[in-house]
């Protein structure tokens, strides 16, 4: 004889675990949705550059030292903001060579006397990032943009703020130091 077939409905009376569905979706979608994706701050920057050499810049200025000066800000800017390390220009995987190619101070503003209150300090500076075999390492982006690319950033001096030229020169140095080192990561 033959097992009689249930003839009741199924029930499930288990509680329902809403932790358990979430946690199964969560896991479907990594498994399957991100799987060539990067995530935090490595998803910026280039996979196939660990170190960059930051050679002192060179300079057109007649300003004493700010080829070292900017050189510094960007090598510990690079040190700060990437995964890269920075290292010698024979052993590194990367070089950013940069040449302050003009800096101007202008006067804005001045008092009844003639003297200045106001001035303007804005420098130039053309930089490229290669590999040691001289290949250019920014990748192209839509709008063409020369080998070379050339940034400026101004810094603003008012003596009765209690700036000074050093002041003002030094946050226009660590202002473009940002702009050099924001073209490290890849294009949006």
């Amino acid at each position: 004889m033959l097992p009689r077939p249930c003839l009741t409905p199924f029930r499930d009376d288990s509680p329902v675990r809403p932790g358990r569905t979430l946690l199964r979706l969560c896991l479907a979608f990594v498994m399957c949705g991100c799987a060539g994706y990067r995530v935090g701050n490595q998803s910026l920057y280039r996979p196939d550059v660990q170190t960059v050499a930051v050679p002192v810049f060179e300079s057109s200025s007649f300003r004493r030292q700010f080829a070292e000066r900017l050189t510094e800000a960007v090598a510990k800017k690079i040190e700060a903001r990437t995964p890269y390390k920075l290292a010698a220009e024979g052993t590194a995987d990367s070089v950013l060579r940069g040449r302050i190619v003009g800096d101007s101070k202008r006067v804005m503003a001045e008092d009844r006397n003639d003297v200045p209150r106001n001035l303007q300090m804005q420098l130039v500076v053309q930089i490229e990032w290669q590999s040691p075999q001289g290949d250019l390492l920014r990748p192209t982006t839509a709008v063409p943009l020369p080998p070379t690319l050339q940034m400026s950033q101004a810094a603003t001096l008012i003596p009765e703020a209690g700036q000074s030229v050093a002041s003002s020169q030094q946050r226009a140095i660590e202002q473009l130091a940002e702009q050099i080192v924001s073209q490290l990561e890849f294009p949006w």
